[in-house]
């Protein structure tokens, strides 16, 4: 018995050890969806509001557990000892009980107070344009990928969609509207600010603002199906000029596909019902009222050939890959993204060419449970099986979508 008493106490400081270390590592600021590397003012404003609670937390901890440890030892039971003096009620100690609690209470109540109403409205951001004039983004998730819609610059009764990567120009408050299509999902960009749930038929908004340009990792944070932690998008963080480049791009169609390979995959991409579920055109009317209109199921494919997020499929390995000259070797790193050997993001055909294959086999292998593997005829009906030089061919014309 008293061995395996032993073994038990061993067992828990080996498992709380392990925790300790395990929640060190996850807090290192350097990490890619650190709390504590925070790059724009409302991760910052929520970064404090945690240091004053921990702090906090932290004098209640050791003055409760400091005044434990004095009673135990000063009064504790010793040899010869009666029962202790019996004391029935002392006024001023539940008074000094009662307004500490109160003050501690306060010191942690004020910021948070403070801090919710910072986050709710982004006039809030040093940078809020005088003319009022802030881009507003729709946000909206599904089963298992993001839906990102910016008003066209081009037409006001217009959005332009684009899927899983979003452009958002630095030092300037971004407006969002979070909706969901199927059950709750959760909008988290961790560097720039807290999560904030996407409720069906119940729209949440948040902002936020990149300090400075950069690429930043976000999550859908509320467990929303088999497939929850493969639903990562990317925040890039661009100055104006380049978004806004970027934004006309994304509003402009897709070149026509020249090579026949890619003729034949555009041809297959209607026949086979792609196009019931992913659109090719990046423009959406909105309604008469401004309203947003329904889209459609999958991820819109406009420009996915560009995407440095395209599907959230990238592999997880160190397996080099040439890009299209074949002139140097390209790696994806421990967070799933493409790079050059000197460290730099880029879009690489091969890579691309690589994911969009192995999606197209078979995306149920990627992201358990997607719709496209449970609706797609090609997937379900075995006399519409796709042959391999037909996934060639729809991966063909996919790369010029750019």
């Amino acid at each position: 018995m008293l061995t395996s008493t032993m073994s038990l106490k061993r067992f828990m400081g080996i498992a709380l050890l392990g925790t300790l270390i395990a929640l060190m590592l996850g807090c290192t600021p350097s990490h890619s969806q650190s709390t504590f590397d925070t790059l724009g003012p409302v991760a910052a404003n929520q970064a404090n509001i945690f240091y004053i609670i921990f702090w906090a937390g932290l004098v209640v901890f050791i003055a409760v557990e400091g005044a434990l440890l004095y009673m135990v030892f000063k009064f504790k039971r010793r040899d010869g000892q009666g029962d202790p003096v019996q004391t029935h009620g002392n006024t001023r100690m539940e008074i000094a009980w009662t307004i500490a609690p109160v003050i501690v209470l306060v010191v942690a109540a004020v910021p948070t107070i403070q801090g919710v109403f910072y986050a709710a409205n982004s006039e809030n951001s040093a940078n809020y344009p005088a003319d009022g004039n802030v881009l507003e983004v729709d946000v909206i998730g599904h089963q298992w990928w993001f839906e990102f819609r910016y008003p066209n610059p081009n037409n006001p009764a217009e959005q332009i969609i684009v899927a899983n990567e979003m452009y958002v120009p630095v030092g300037e408050p971004v407006n969002f509207r979070l909706d969901s299509v199927d059950v709750i999902h959760s909008f988290w960009v961790p560097k720039l600010a807290g999560k904030v749930d996407m409720i069906p038929n119940n729209d949440n908004t948040m902002w936020f603002e990149a300090y400075a340009p950069g690429e930043f990792f976000g999550q859908c944070a509320e467990f929303c199906g088999v497939s929850h932690a493969n639903m990562r998008f990317k925040v890039i963080a661009v100055p104006r000029p380049e978004f806004d480049s970027w934004l006309q791009h994304q509003a402009a169609d897709a070149p026509e596909p020249s090579d026949a390979l890619a003729a034949e995959g555009k041809k297959l991409f209607s026949s086979t019902g792609c196009s019931g579920c992913h659109a090719q055109k990046s423009i959406i009317k909105l309604r008469d009222d401004g309203s947003r209109l329904p889209g459609r199921t999958g991820p819109n494919l406009t420009h996915i050939a560009t995407r440095l997020n395209h599907l959230g499929i990238y592999r997880n390995s160190d397996t080099p890959f040439e890009d299209s000259s074949g002139a140097r070797q390209l790696y994806v790193d421990a967070e799933g993204i493409p790079i050059h050997l000197d460290g730099q993001p880029f879009v690489s055909d091969s890579l691309l060419q690589h994911n969009l294959k192995t999606w197209i086999s078979d995306p149920d292998a990627l992201k358990p449970g997607n719709l496209m593997s449970r609706d797609g005829a090609p997937y379900i009906q075995p006399e519409d099986e796709l042959s391999e030089r037909e996934i060639d061919a729809l991966v063909a014309y996919l790369l010029t979508l750019k």
